[in-house]
């Protein structure tokens, strides 16, 4: 099967590829929690912007962001419908005890405008370097080794899973079944997701044993040549000036 690799792009090469993984880490992140906070429209349409043009910058397919921000969008898109019907505030449109609300709209579109933004962020952040280089980036910039080794074996165990499972469901439609919306289906799914977490315990339980055998002992071994340039430390401070801007731009603009 094809898996969605994350650092599917991390071999082209562009200015953002180009940048020191901790200095990425460090600036990107800082950039998205000033997009997250921003806190009117005008301003959260300038963080994407931002978003599309480091996007654009790092030479990413767009089809590669909008096929992995797709799922993500399934549960931010609901917000639209949601908000403006919770919300109290001037109504749009009403029929009885139900109003769309003008704030509740104009509050959606901004959570939605964020979201947009941070998504294709992280997306750009991850898909410029290699999983393995921002693994170690991270365990130089001190995070707990605890939080990098699950993050490591998620990113690595979850494509095994995902062959688990379409094994088992092959054998499935090879008996005959098929998918019905019926208390039989639905118990058969059941017996599905309780036989996939089963083996993934065994798996994870000899994978374990596996490392203890090979003198694993919870601290992981980071060898990083990473060297800052100078060229890095000025793309970090524009990228933290951006973030700064983004949080002045509502207060200037007033």
């Amino acid at each position: 099967m094809r898996y969605p690799d994350i650092d599917k792009y991390a071999w082209l090469d562009s200015p953002i590829h180009r940048l020191e993984p901790r200095i990425k880490i460090l600036s990107f992140t800082v950039l998205i929690f000033s997009a997250v906070f921003v806190g009117n429209i005008p301003a959260a349409l300038l963080a994407l912007a931002v978003a599309l043009l480091i996007l654009i910058l790092s030479r990413l397919p767009v089809r590669f962001v909008l096929q992995r921000s797709t799922p993500i969008l399934v549960f931010v898109l609901p917000i639209l419908l949601l908000m403006p019907l919770t919300v109290p505030g001037t109504p749009i449109w009403s029929a009885g005890p139900v109003a769309f609300t003008e704030e509740g709209l104009s509050y959606a579109v901004l959570i939605t405008i964020r979201a947009v933004a941070a998504i294709v962020l992280v997306l750009t952040l991850l898909g410029t370097q290699r999983i393995e280089a921002t693994l170690r980036a991270l365990s130089l910039l001190r995070v707990p080794g605890v939080i990098i080794q699950m993050l490591f074996f998620t990113y690595r165990y979850i494509y095994v899973m995902m062959d688990e499972f379409l094994s088992i469901w092959s054998a499935m439609r090879a008996k005959g079944y098929t998918l019905r919306p019926n208390r039989y289906g639905l118990s058969i799914i059941g017996n599905l997701v309780g036989m996939l977490l089963v083996k993934s315990y065994e798996r994870a339980e000899r994978v374990y044993c596996g490392m203890e055998a090979r003198g694993y002992r919870g601290k992981p071994i980071t060898v990083a040549p990473f060297s800052i340039t100078a060229a890095d430390y000025f793309a970090c401070l524009l990228l933290i000036g951006i973030a700064g801007g983004l949080q002045v731009y509502p207060l200037v603009a007033l």
